[in-house]
Parts: C-alpha cells; structure tokens; sequence
C-alpha cells in the first residue's frame, strides 16, 4: 500500500517568516484574500486550511511591535466565513486552553463544524505567559508547568460535551456544570512537543502539527508518538503527524537556492534583526546599524522579556552567555539574526526534487503530511498547487480528487 501524503496550509499571520510588506502580499485582515487563498487549496486537494491566533497583540520593550501584523478577526469566526466559500477544505481554528472556557468554547467549535458540515478542526495550543493572561484578569494565574494539565481537562471536558454527557466538573483548573451541545466533535489538532504536549496528543489528538521536520528527527518523533498511544490504548496509526514545512521551488535547483537566501534575508529585515536584539538588552538599539557590529554597551540586568511571546522558554534564562558568545564570532546585528534564526523546516529545490523527498518522507512513515507555511500569499501557495502538487501525484502519493466530504475523511482517520 503506498500511503497518501496530507497537505494543510498553516497561516501565522504573525511572524519573520511572512513577507507581508513586500508589494505582492495580499491584504493581512481583508476577507477576499482568505477566500481566494481557500479556494486555491480547494483546487490543490489540500485537507485544512490552518488559521494561528493570539490573545494579546506582541509587545517590544513595553510597546506594540509594529513589525508584526495586528487586528486579524477571529479566527473561528473568519473560518465560519470561508465555510460558506467552500465545500470540501478542513478549516482549523487555534484556540488556547488556559484563556477561554470549556463550556464556551466547545459550543462555538460544534457551532464551527455544523455550519461547514464537519469540516472544523481545533488546534489545541496552551499559553501560560502572564502578559497574555493580563487581557484575561488572569495575569501569572497558571504554572508553566500546569498547563498541559489544564489542557488534558478542558480537553475531556470538551469531548464530553460533544459526546451529549451533562458534565459537571468542579477542580481548581476547570469548574464546569453545563448541558450538552450538539453532537460530533471537530478533528482535534495538538501543536505542542514537550513530554507534556506528547502525552495529550497521544491521549486525545487526532493530528499533531510537530516542530520535526528534518527527517532523522520526523523518524524519532514519530517512533517515540506511536509507542505512546500505543500505552494509551490507541492504534499507533491513530494520529496524522503533520510536521510545519516552508517550501522554496525554483526551475533548477540553484534558482531555488538563490530564491531561498533572499526569502531568508527578507525576512531578517534590519529593524527585525534590532528588535531581536532588544530583547536581550533590554534597552533602544534603534541608533544602531544593522548592518554593523554589535552593540557596544552592556546589557541591562534580568533575564529576557518574554512580552512578545516568542521567546521559548529555555531560552529566557543565560543570556549573559549567549551574548557573550555571540561577540565572539565577529559578525553584524543581522547576520547574527539570520544566523540564529532556525531554518530547520525549509525545503529548497525544484518541485520534482521536493517531490522526490516527500515521497520517501510518507513512504517511511516519518510523517503523514505537511502543515505548509508560506511566505507569501498568494504567491507560495499559487506555487505549491501549480508545480508541487503535480509532481507528487505522479509519484502516486497524493490525491487526484477528494474521495470524501469532511475533514476526517481526507485525513483518512480511523
């Protein structure tokens, strides 16, 4: 049997990886380019159409970070929006476990699957970070280390509630006595790879959306998912890995090369790379030369500010070291930003050698699909459909047509 290959578009709207200053990137927060972007995955037989969400606008040094796109709508109501432009693609709603509500938030994902006749998905992601939590009156009110647990309850709870139980669940995390709502449920997304995040998606999820895109690291992953549900009780073919992929095509594979380091270097702008390095100093860098050395002042006290919400976690304490070790390797403020800026999920060639590596990616079983990341829409995506797609169907291991109606028909899920 040779498998299928599932594709979904995960769009951030937030980020360095998206040029949406450049002139060809349709419009952040206008409905049309959702509808024509949908509609372009629809004729590429893409599963879901994936929208990212935040509950607090990102912050630099106290102030809104301009270099990011704010005031995207909702993302549950703009994907109920594009249900109407639609018929067949899965639309995925990322919504957070530690601020919102069981109760509400199930009945508005239910609401989301109906309207588009079971085509919903939730992106099950948690964010413990008190500058988020402050939009919530809930400030600092949840341990890092408690998340996933408040995850795993609001998520049983939710299921609950799909399944038409009365649930009435009262602890410090949840506390909740509420109706059913209608029955059925969204395909369940998990987007977190710690331990913590690997054990909820191995008990509940339906598809993992994983940062482990090199195919070494797919493979382990993939191996350590499927022990894991196997100890759940689960088929270990019961979950979708679907690993975030940026994709580069190029007529020769030197074009592609050459296309890539540009994408990469506009995406680093000088005034990213500056307020990159803020963070660390915690002071205005903005009379500094990107294109120059390094500041030559000392940081200010304190670890790092996570007020953006980009920073992970293991890299918020230590970086008095990391500076450092980054005046040591001579180079500019920008290209220490390129540097260190992960390129882990990008693959760069023409559509017949992307196509070759994917093929062999399914036929292992080291994914089931990738969750693509564009630069620019509608240009990547128009890219992907047109030169991509072709090519893995003629290796046989993409669809020809959508043998179903929902979501969990196309991810073929047990």
């Amino acid at each position: 049997m040779t498998h299928q290959l599932h594709l979904g578009v995960f769009f951030t709207g937030v980020g360095p990886q998206l040029l949406w200053t450049d002139p060809a990137f349709a419009a952040h927060t206008h409905i049309d380019t959702f509808v024509q972007t949908v509609g372009t995955l629809e004729r590429g037989l893409f599963d879901a159409f994936f929208l990212g969400e935040g509950l607090r606008v990102r912050e630099n040094r106290g102030r809104v970070y301009d270099l990011d796109v704010a005031g995207r709508p909702d993302a549950i109501t703009q994907l109920a929006a594009l249900a109407a432009e639609t018929s067949k693609i899965g639309l995925v709603a990322t919504q957070n476990t530690t601020y919102n509500y069981p109760a509400d938030l199930a009945r508005r994902l239910a609401s989301l699957d109906a309207v588009s006749a079971g085509r919903a998905g939730w992106n099950i992601v948690t964010t413990d970070n008190a500058w988020t939590g402050e939009n919530f009156r809930h400030g600092g009110w949840l341990a890092h280390e408690r998340r996933y647990e408040r995850a795993e309850a609001f998520v049983e709870t939710a299921k609950a509630l799909w399944a038409g139980e009365r649930v009435d669940r009262h602890t410090d995390l949840v506390d909740v006595t509420a109706a059913p709502t209608v029955t059925g449920r969204p395909v369940l997304f998990q987007a977190g790879d710690s331990p913590g995040g690997r054990e909820l998606a191995a008990k509940h999820a339906d598809v993992v959306f994983s940062a482990n895109t090199a195919y070494d690291k797919a493979v382990a992953y993939a191996s350590d998912l499927r022990q894991r549900l196997v100890r759940h009780g689960r088929s270990p073919d019961a979950v979708r890995i679907l690993p975030g992929a940026q994709v580069v095509l190029g007529d020769t594979a030197a074009e592609a090369m050459e296309k890539a380091e540009w994408i990469q270097r506009e995406q680093i702008t000088g005034p990213r790379a500056i307020a990159f390095l803020e963070q660390y100093w915690n002071k205005d860098l903005s009379g500094y030369d990107p294109d120059g050395p390094l500041p030559d002042i000392e940081p200010a006290e304190g670890e790092l500010d996570p007020s953006r919400g980009t920073i992970s976690i293991e890299h918020r304490t230590g970086k008095l070291e990391r500076i450092a070790e980054w005046r040591t390797w001579g180079v500019s403020i920008r290209e220490l930003a390129i540097r260190v800026t992960p390129r882990h999920n990008v693959f760069v060639g023409t559509a017949g050698q992307v196509a070759d590596e994917w093929a062999r990616y399914v036929r292992d079983r080291a994914v089931d699909g990738f969750n693509i990341i564009p630069q620019l829409l509608p240009g990547t995506i128009e890219d992907i459909v047109d030169r991509l797609v072709p090519a893995l169907q003629e290796r046989g291991v993409y669809r020809t047509e959508y043998t179903g109606s929902t979501l969990r028909e196309h991810l073929d899920l047990p």
